[in-house]
């Protein structure tokens, strides 16, 4: 008996944009991408000192839901899975803007906390590179947050999420366009710091055979500064050097945010925190002693199909 297909809408409502993913899957097969719908958000810049979102910053989330969720019935979806990710869930006032977001639009969203985050990805990213991977670590980049996840099977064995987001960082650090030195310096000082209590974290685990790193900043990062090389059957892997991006990341810091976009992979709605997402890779791939990752497709939206679809009898 053949498989049930099913149309997923996936509404991720991140840290930067709110972003509609619309795929047609069966439980056993990848998921095959059919449309596509992203809303420019950039939370950050709506959080108040307190960490509340600003009325702007409610109205601008339930416009870009409003807007994602008339993208997925115009689709024909199937079924909504809609999630939100570290913005709305440190916010003081979180819990009251999904309430609007729901009695506005019908969207209820699922927060997933830092963890979750860390777990879904990497299932996403087991399933894209297969057992023979053996052991693995990822790192994942977001708006507010980076997640790091390690382990040999489809469930890490250790995952853990640290508030240094491109986006967050580039709020609380670089405050000017471009940044000053000093600026990036003191990032970089306060990603080393957090990221050396994590190292310990992971230093009993067996050292990794692929480092991976997922997410548009990483991915974006890469095609500015990586290569490819011969993959899988056809597929051609995208490789990141720490040397290269080392090199590449004060050069972005020159730049300013409005013409970074004539660059490879750098795109408009990165542009403004895509120098904090390079600091903190690198400060990453320091700390933990990596020398080169390679560029997974895959990431948490995809992760959250296929939990759904392992959930289908």
């Amino acid at each position: 008996m053949s498989a049930v297909a099913v149309r997923l809408g996936v509404l991720d409502v991140g840290s930067n944009t709110v972003h509609l993913l619309v795929v047609d899957a069966t439980r056993g097969g990848p998921p095959l991408p059919q449309s596509s719908h992203k809303s420019v958000l950039r939370l950050m810049r709506y959080l108040e000192p307190s960490g509340r979102i600003s009325d702007e910053g409610v109205r601008a989330v339930v416009e870009a839901v409003a807007q994602g969720a008339a993208r997925a019935a115009e689709a024909g979806i199937d079924e909504l899975l809609a999630f939100a990710t570290s913005a709305l869930r440190e916010a003081p006032n979180g819990p009251e803007v999904l309430d609007l977001v729901e009695a506005t639009t019908g969207v209820r969203l699922q927060v997933l906390t830092g963890e979750e985050e860390a777990r879904t990805t990497f299932l996403a990213v087991r399933r894209w590179y297969g057992w023979s991977a053996g052991d693995m670590l990822l790192l994942d980049i977001g708006g507010g947050s980076l997640e790091i996840a390690a382990g040999d099977s489809e469930v890490p064995d250790l995952a853990v999420s640290l508030p240094l987001g491109a986006g967050r960082s580039t709020i609380g650090f670089l405050h000017d366009d471009p940044p000053t030195g000093e600026q990036t310096a003191a990032l970089r000082e306060h990603a080393a710091a957090l990221l050396a209590g994590t190292v310990r974290q992971f230093a009993d685990l067996p050292r990794p055979e692929h480092v991976v790193g997922s997410s548009k900043t990483i991915r974006s990062l890469a095609r500015l500064a990586g290569s490819t090389s011969d993959g899988v059957g056809a597929r051609d892997r995208l490789m990141l050097r720490r040397s290269a991006l080392e090199d590449w990341v004060p050069r972005l810091a020159k730049i300013p945010a409005e013409a970074r976009p004539a660059l490879p992979g750098i795109t408009v709605d990165r542009t403004f925190q895509i120098v904090a997402g390079g600091i903190v890779l690198a400060e990453t791939l320091r700390a933990f002693k990596v020398s080169e990752l390679e560029v997974s497709p895959w990431a948490l939206r995809e992760g959250l199909i296929l939990q759904y679809l392992d959930r289908l009898i």
